[in-house]
This record gives C-alpha cells, sequence and structure tokens, in this order.
C-alpha cells in the first residue's frame, strides 16, 4: 500500500512540475502599442523595443517588460509600461507605471487628457 501511496504522489508531482512550467509565459522584446490623439483624433500603432524610450506626442514610454502567454493557453499579452509627460521647461511628469493588459485595457488604463496608450501584442 505504501508504494502505491508513494508512486501516486511522484506521479502527481511529475504532473504539477510539468503543467507548471507550461504556464510559464513568453517573454518577449518588443510591445506593440496603440494610441489615440483625442484632439487629432489621430489613431497610431507604435513598437517599442523592451528598455528603449518611444515618443507619442509629449508623451515618452519606456517598456520595462512584455509577457505573452504561450500559444496553447488562452491569448494574453501584458507589458509593463512607464510613460512621462515630457513639456518644455517643465520637469518630467509621470503618467503612468504598471501592467497595462491587451485583452482588458480598461483594467489599467493611462489617465491623460490628451493621448490614450494600450498594448496590442508583444512581439520577437
Amino acid at each position: 500500500m505504501r508504494i502505491a501511496a508513494a508512486a501516486a504522489l511522484l506521479l502527481a508531482l511529475v504532473s504539477l512540475g510539468a503543467s507548471a512550467q507550461e504556464a510559464e509565459d513568453l517573454s518577449l522584446r518588443t510591445v506593440v502599442l496603440g494610441g489615440l490623439d483625442k484632439v487629432t483624433a489621430k489613431v497610431v500603432t507604435k513598437e517599442a523595443p523592451v528598455g528603449q524610450p518611444v515618443r507619442f506626442g509629449t508623451l515618452e514610454i519606456v517598456a520595462r517588460a512584455c509577457k505573452k502567454h504561450r500559444p496553447e493557453e488562452n491569448p494574453e499579452s501584458a507589458a509593463f509600461l512607464d510613460i512621462w509627460e515630457l513639456r518644455p521647461d517643465q520637469p518630467a511628469a509621470g503618467v503612468f507605471r504598471g501592467w497595462m493588459f491587451a485583452s482588458s485595457p480598461a483594467l489599467s488604463a493611462m489617465e491623460h487628457p490628451v493621448y490614450d496608450v494600450w498594448v496590442l501584442d508583444c512581439v520577437k
């Protein structure tokens, strides 16, 4: 009886390890962002390499991380972003810092009177 219980426990641990490994997200190097200028109604798509600043109007966006679920799981892309507003003769003002999710843009939205920014995907 002890051998059967030990075998069952070992089998459970092995299957847990495999499912935990499969559940790991893919870390990718580029975030695809959507942006809206509310004044001009212009919509843009920008690629933001992780760690490099990208400009959108008066905003400077730096993607710190980009994660995507593996293809066999529910689709989800998420990026950790730092967004500042840069204005002449003024210090940079932090506008947003946190995770944005492609499937739920309103969950963690940036609040700004002129611009909207959202995550579309993680690539490369």
